[in-house]
């Protein structure tokens, strides 16, 4: 079995933009932060100016619970650039607010990613102030980390 471990320093770090940079605050403070349509209530991610589903741009930030489901994944052997440690993970996670994300996996092995594991949002620092939301699996009910 290889276990997943979150990535180290020295991999590229994101470079928030005027939309991003609420999410990434948010995770500096170990928050997984969406956006919400105050018009609709269509929950956002990516982070953008408008509403994707009815134009509307009254948007606000919300804090996740950061638990959810593996909707798809896959493990990669190859690198995406120098610096990246495999395996590594890469998971759509459909969130418990209605929205998806991309992430990756860690504490497990590669065997036990499948669709449908319940997973909870855990962040990682990766250096350059950036903290990066990873997802781990959950503990059944009851059991604390």
């Amino acid at each position: 079995m290889t276990r997943l471990e979150p990535q180290p320093g020295g991999i590229p770090v994101p470079h928030p933009s005027q939309w991003s940079r609420p999410f990434w605050e948010g995770c500096a403070l170990g928050e997984l932060r969406y956006q919400r349509c105050h018009s609709c209530q269509h929950p956002l991610f990516n982070p953008g100016p408008i509403c994707r589903r009815c134009r509307s741009r009254d948007l606000d930030w919300q804090v996740s619970r950061g638990t959810g489901t593996v909707y798809s994944w896959t493990v990669s052997w190859q690198p995406p650039s120098p610096g990246f440690v495999i395996p590594y993970a890469p998971v759509i996670v459909d969130l418990d607010e209605g929205y998806q994300m991309l992430s990756n996996v860690i504490d497990c092995d590669t065997t036990d990613v499948v669709v449908g594991l319940n997973v909870e949002v855990a962040f990682r620092p990766v250096g350059e102030g950036i903290d990066l939301p990873y997802f781990r699996p959950r503990p059944p009910s009851g059991v604390r980390r």
